[in-house]
């Protein structure tokens, strides 16, 4: 079995034979449903692998779903023209780092759909490649950004930097609002959703799913789909760790499981943790050891929050991803997940996913005091 361990594209993935956990049920009852989404996981937790599923479907390569819940249920297999937005590529360090990366993607949807008189702002020329990608087929565009906030949780200790970058991000962003009958979804994913700093204010049309009970397993892994997929990997892993593999998937839930982004939800497992597991047959902190944010830790240290009781004190849902309260801000980045919830109060309780997480934890506040 090959693992797709740092695999971000969907075609690679399914072209050179890599496991697949197949979500594309849940992708077409997602694409069927509605049109502007927003999805925040933590770092390490497919978003990546999902959009660069969405876009091979929205490009009508039938091929790489055979075999999958989707080739059953859709019909059409529509060829649409896909404005694929990745963030990831910058490192966001001066006024012109947001600015880079926008001109490069228009300039290169520029060469495939032209330009247009008086398109002079990145937001005026965003509006005119949607239009005219559109009208070059005749069928609406799909638009996807992957992690659309990562200029501004790199912005954490420069507030004016990070003014300028959500003014521009305001602006780009809400094309989609004026385009709207040239899209067919616009789906963007990122770490929270800055409600404060009004990214998404012009598009209020957007439908946040990162806590909808119909979409929780969109990412990650449940135990069911541990189960299903790799009953025997997890075999050959109990036999390298001298244990019966009833034993083991006790200890990979312990180790990995426990994700919960709805109080009703079963627990998701870190997909990266428990490939590489399976993969290296050797239990480790895999998504620990690829480092802490350093938003993160900037964050922490200016604000001198207090991490010792930052699981002691239920939450409000509307606070529970409010990345101005520490409680708030781990539970975004993965450190805390819901544990609890009291219906009456609608308060939630948090606590760390696993046994990962909880050395990730220690680690993190022992280096945010200094």
């Amino acid at each position: 079995m090959k693992y797709p361990i740092g695999i971000q594209s969907y075609e690679s993935l399914r072209r050179d034979d890599y496991v697949y956990v197949d979500k594309t049920a849940l992708i077409y009852q997602l694409v069927t449903t509605g049109r502007y989404y927003f999805l925040s996981r933590p770092r390490r937790f497919g978003k990546s692998l999902l959009i660069s599923t969405l876009q091979a479907y929205f490009e009508g390569k039938r091929e790489l779903f055979e075999g999958l819940a989707i080739a059953d249920l859709e019909k059409e297999w529509t060829a649409r023209h896909v404005l694929h937005l990745d963030m990831n590529t910058e490192k966001y360090a001066d006024p012109e780092s947001l600015n880079s990366i926008l001109n490069r993607n228009l300039l290169r949807w520029e060469e495939l759909y032209g330009t247009g008189p008086g398109e002079d702002t990145f937001a005026g020329r965003f509006e005119g490649i949607v239009a005219r990608a559109a009208q070059k087929t005749g069928h609406r565009v799909a638009i996807l950004v992957d992690e659309y906030d990562k200029p501004l949780l790199q912005t954490f200790d420069k507030p004016e930097l990070q003014e300028d970058y959500r003014n521009t991000l305001k602006a780009f962003y809400s094309v989609c609002k004026t385009q709207d009958r040239y899209i067919k979804l616009a789906f963007f994913t990122g770490v929270t959703k800055f409600s404060k700093v009004s990214v998404f204010s012009d598009l209020n049309n957007l439908k946040d799913i990162s806590m909808d009970m119909r979409f929780v397993n969109l990412c990650g892994i449940t135990d069911g789909e541990l189960h299903g997929c790799f009953d025997e990997p997890v075999e050959q892993l109990a036999a390298a760790c001298g244990i019966t593999k009833e034993e083991c998937y006790a200890k990979l839930r312990l180790q990995y499981d426990g994700y919960h982004f709805h109080e009703k939800a079963e627990g998701l497992y870190n997909p990266f943790s428990l490939l590489n597991t399976l993969d290296r047959l050797e239990f480790r902190n895999y998504w620990f050891e690829t480092g802490t944010p350093t938003f993160l830790l900037n964050a922490l240290k200016n604000n001198n929050y207090d991490l010792d009781n930052v699981t002691e004190y239920p939450m409000l849902a509307e606070d529970l991803r409010d990345i101005d309260i520490a409680s708030g801000l781990l539970y975004v980045c993965g450190y805390l997940t819901i544990k609890g919830y009291d219906k009456e109060f609608k308060m939630y309780k948090l606590g760390c996913p696993n046994k990962e997480t909880e050395a990730a934890f220690e680690n993190l506040r022992a280096r945010s005091t200094r």
